[in-house]
């Protein structure tokens, strides 16, 4: 999934609504923990010309004793 930032406030993935972070047009974030105040959740983005990119987390592996 890519977003594009219209503004230079970083926008949420799954809410659309403002976060806290500002980004220049040649800013760079790679592997970055997104975290939105509004609907309390984060994930990990990679944003590259102010275009996001939603990185897919591996499911956790149960672990065996």
């Amino acid at each position: 999934m890519e977003l594009i930032c219209v503004d230079e406030w970083v926008r949420c993935p799954v809410c659309g609504s403002k976060t806290r972070n500002k980004v220049r047009k040649d800013t760079e974030l790679r592997n970055f923990p997104l975290f939105c105040p509004k609907c309390k959740q984060e994930k990990l983005i990679n944003l590259q010309e102010l275009r996001i990119t939603i990185i897919q987390e591996p499911a956790a592996k149960s672990q065996s004793r």
